[in-house]
């Protein structure tokens, strides 16, 4: 700890005598300063022991020496040494009484004693603190290394600092979750911190933010982990007091350690990615084994039972402020794969990602809600369960959905979807509209001049199979009516309805054209 005023009276080689202020002499000494000014003040930064022999100041005089005194006090200078045997042969009674009535402490300093005698002790006693501190700091260091090399990992890590602190230490991943906590009571503790953290990860790395703690309750500080402006993680601590050197070196440490395993964990992630792509490509050339070998134990249990393929691409919006959202949704997918304990592989594909998860697993459903969130900036399109041997066929379903999802401007669709329903959406573009007005624009400029119902007409006999008496009553026409009406349809269009390849383009193009709905 740094020196007192009790330790420098206490001193045997200095020979101070307390006359004033006894009661607070714990109080720390951050310097020994000279001045014989008779307003020091602008000079203090306080702290320090100021030492005098009153060579401008009158200090017998009660009216000179009590504004001395509390200019002294609000400068925060928290001793006076008075030297005697100099200008006065004791220390005036003024003086004493009005350090005394001020509760500022008054050391005599007799004659003997230089006062560079005083400042070398005062200095000598801060290098030792700061010796200590920096000891206590490099031992902590070395028991968090240790710590972190040893089989618990960043977990061992937070319960070594946490323990070294008196206090709490938790680790939140690069989503804002916490993953790790010490002592585990302070897992529910840290979760309370979710939006400071969030906030803090806004701001680009390294950054730390101080967390005002209400009455109660701890001092939360919070540090960002990572080497380049994303940040990768935080560290948060909870102390009872604000941090000293030695704990201040410890917590440095920690985030020094988090951050290496961190960027280490990158650089596998790196060789991961790498894999996957390998795994991927096998996949989908129909080579299960092959990739079921070089999954190993990566990616090995992901292939021993159904997964789902889900494609992501951005959506064709302006996502301002959502950053890379294929990006953030890899995280995503990974984040809670890892949380759940499961495998999953997430793939970039150009401008698309590419997720196998497990069928039914927190990544899937973790992937579709972030897709269906506001501003998300993302269309998905999601398989039907497979098994490996068919990963090409369940990509090219997630792809089918995915083109489903854009056109349809929803965020998600699944293969589902996509088989149990009509094809009738799948027709809804641009492309289509216009190929079936193209189709039926001379029936419809026909049936303007008031010559007859010919769409209407060629409609009824579709929807009834070329049945002519149910056509002809649906109508409310005679048969032979109708009868005529489809020739003149087959004159028109030059085509025969006998072809059902032209009775299904026609039939298409009337559920598909707005304007025959």
């Amino acid at each position: 700890m740094p020196p007192t005023l009790a330790s420098l009276v206490h001193h045997s080689a200095l020979k101070l005598t307390v006359l004033a202020g006894r009661e607070r002499l714990d109080t720390p000494v951050r310097w020994a300063h000279v001045s014989e000014l008779a307003d020091p003040v602008p000079w203090m930064e306080g702290g320090e022991l100021l030492l005098i022999t009153a060579m401008k100041i009158d200090a017998a005089d009660p009216e000179t020496v009590r504004p001395y005194v509390r200019r002294l006090v609000r400068a925060g200078v928290v001793g006076l040494g008075f030297a005697v045997g100099v200008n006065y042969e004791q220390v005036p009674p003024a003086l004493v009484e009005a350090a005394e009535e001020a509760g500022l402490p008054l050391l005599e300093v007799p004659r003997r004693t230089p006062f560079i005698a005083i400042s070398k002790a005062v200095s000598a006693a801060i290098a030792a603190d700061q010796y200590r501190a920096v000891t206590a700091g490099f031992e902590a260091q070395r028991e968090l290394t240790r710590a972190a090399l040893g089989p618990a990992g960043p977990a061992g890590l937070l319960a070594r600092l946490a323990a070294y602190l008196d206090g709490w230490a938790a680790l939140y991943d690069a989503s804002g979750a916490v993953v790790a906590s010490a002592p585990d009571w302070a897992a529910r503790r840290a979760a309370r911190f979710g939006p400071d953290v969030e906030r803090l990860r806004e701001r680009p790395a390294p950054a730390s933010a101080v967390v005002a703690p209400e009455e109660g309750d701890d001092r939360v500080e919070l540090q960002s982990l990572g080497t380049g402006r994303r940040v990768r993680g935080v560290l948060a601590v909870g102390t009872g007091a604000p941090l000293g050197t030695p704990e201040r070196y410890a917590v440095h440490s920690a985030v020094a350690l988090l951050t290496l395993a961190t960027e280490r964990s990158r650089a596998l992630q790196a060789a991961e990615q790498r894999l996957g792509v390998a795994v991927l490509r096998m996949l989908l050339s129909g080579e299960a084994e092959h990739a079921r070998a070089v999954a190993g134990a990566f990616h090995g249990s992901l292939l021993d039972g159904p997964f789902r393929v889900l494609v992501a691409e951005t959506a064709p919006v302006d996502a301002e402020g959502v950053g890379d959202p294929l990006a953030a949704l890899a995280d995503v997918a990974e984040t809670a794969a890892s949380r759940a304990a499961q495998p999953v592989l997430a793939v970039a594909d150009g401008e698309r990602l590419v997720v196998l998860a497990p069928d039914g697993g927190a990544a899937v459903g973790a992937c579709t809600e972030a897709a269906c969130a506001d501003g998300a900036g993302l269309v998905l399109g999601l398989s039907a369960p497979t098994l490996p041997e068919a990963t090409a066929a369940a990509f090219r379903q997630a792809e089918q959905a995915l083109s489903v999802a854009r056109r349809r401007g929803r965020p998600l669709v699944e293969h589902e979807d996509v088989a149990a329903g009509s094809v009738l959406p799948l027709l809804a573009d641009e492309a289509v509209r216009a190929f079936a007005d193209g189709l039926l624009r001379a029936l419809r400029a026909h049936d303007a001049t008031g010559r007859g119902d010919l769409v209407a007409s060629l409609r009824a006999w579709l929807s009834r199979h070329g049945q002519w008496d149910a056509a002809a009553a649906d109508l409310g026409v005679h048969r032979h009516t109708l009868r005529y009406r489809m020739r003149r349809v087959e004159e028109i269009l030059g085509r025969s309805l006998d072809d059902p390849d032209v009775r299904m383009e026609l039939w298409l193009a009337l559920k598909a054209s707005p304007s025959g709905e």
